[in-house]
């Protein structure tokens, strides 16, 4: 058998590690294996940045769960190192679920949990469908109508005001309304609009790329590489269909369904080896059962779904 390439190996050895540090978090033996792994080369410590911005749960189990495990003052505790470990490796920033959690829902008018779906009017007569697991901000002034999608995804239904244009911010994707109704997405940071009715100006703020938007039109955007990743037209009935429990995909990536269907699912969802997370989707899946409608997305690459607790799925090859 030929052995695997250096980084896919030392991913799944990461992956390894997080997983055992998640089950036994209290256990000082795991945290000192953990800081051993991380030292031994950078390219150790790569793989540990990329397992903990796709793994989450490493920062929320430190900051919940080592609070007994604190020395006296002046003392070095194991936590310290491991935290400046993931530090080091980019991790809080990006892969701790505790903490950006907290930011959004300081930052937020209006937020949503895992499985909730909830109607918001706003002053101007707008209407907002918030989705699960999905965080507003409101930014109304005389001369402009701002909405800011902080996390997850929102149908908007907005009320035509020739005076203040309507626009919807993510990261750095603005879809402003143009007399319309239009849904605007962020799984995975790839940022979605879609058109109800009317037309939507889509384009990221920081670069020349613009689009007008007609009924029907979906385009997909990466904020990171400012490019639009696809676009296209579907029926209407399909736009924002997931008010519907449904979930329409046109060559999505396995890591974006994955983060939208991982909305009606509690816990979190670790997908244990990139290469999955990066294969392309199509299809339509029910959300009346998530859990089967995760396993239908991955099937087609022979992945399957597997429960390490309660409140952890873990996506591997088989």
């Amino acid at each position: 058998m030929n052995e695997l390439p250096e980084d896919r190996r030392l991913f799944r050895e990461a992956a390894d590690l997080a997983i055992r540090l998640q089950g036994d978090p209290d256990n000082r033996v795991s945290v000192d294996m953990v800081n051993a792994w991380i030292s031994r080369s950078p390219s150790h410590r790569s793989a540990w940045k990329r397992v903990a911005e796709i793994h989450g749960m490493s920062g929320q189990v430190l900051t919940e769960r080592y609070e007994a495990l604190e020395p006296k003052r002046g003392a070095i505790s194991r936590r310290t190192l491991l935290v400046t470990g993931l530090v080091g490796a980019g991790a809080i920033a990006t892969g701790s679920v505790a903490v950006p959690d907290l930011v959004v829902r300081i930052q937020a008018d209006h937020a949503t949990v895992k499985g909730e779906i909830q109607r918001i009017d706003l002053e101007d007569g707008s209407v907002v469908t918030l989705g699960p697991a999905s965080a507003i901000a409101i930014d109304y002034a005389a001369s402009h109508r701002i909405v800011r999608l902080l996390a997850g995804m929102a149908y908007f239904d907005v009320a035509s005001d020739t005076t203040r244009p309507f626009s919807v911010i993510s990261d750095e994707v603005a879809a402003t309304a143009l007399g319309t109704a239009y849904d605007v997405s962020n799984d995975a940071g790839i940022i979605s609009v879609s058109v109800d009715h009317g037309r939507v100006a889509a384009r990221i703020e920081s670069g020349r790329i613009g689009e007008e938007l007609m009924a029907g039109d979906w385009i997909v955007y990466n904020p990171g590489t400012h490019a639009v990743m696809s676009r296209g037209t579907r029926d209407i009935s399909q736009i924002a269909a997931w008010r519907n429990g449904m979930i329409v995909a046109e060559h999505e990536s396995v890591s974006v369904l994955v983060a939208r269907i991982g909305r009606w699912l509690p816990g979190k969802i670790v997908i244990a080896d990139p290469f999955l997370g990066a294969r392309l989707v199509s299809g339509v899946f029910d959300l009346s059962d998530p859990e089967r409608a995760l396993a239908a997305v991955i099937r087609p690459f022979g992945a399957r779904l597997r429960q390490a607790g309660p409140f952890l799925t873990i996506l591997t090859p088989v």
